[in-house]
């Protein structure tokens, strides 16, 4: 279904435009990945911030820190 406003078509190119970073980024291996999922989070992250929802960034900051506790030596 084609775009019906200015909202949907941003959307819509937003993705695109991920998808085509995260298969560009996909063939450096996982590496490419983890960039294009982290870069990912950090645009969600203050999306949700400006609808009002500074707790997005808290769980990501929990998350990352989580990760890192577990392969930290």
């Amino acid at each position: 279904m084609p775009a019906q406003n200015r909202a949907e078509r941003r959307a819509l190119n937003q993705r695109a435009f991920f998808e085509a970073r995260q298969a560009a980024r996909a063939e450096r291996g996982p590496r490419g990945l983890a960039e294009s999922w982290v870069e990912r989070a950090y645009k969600v992250a203050a999306d949700r911030e400006k609808l009002g929802d500074p707790e997005a960034w808290n769980d990501l900051s929990r998350t990352i820190s989580t990760w890192c506790s577990r392969y930290e030596q």
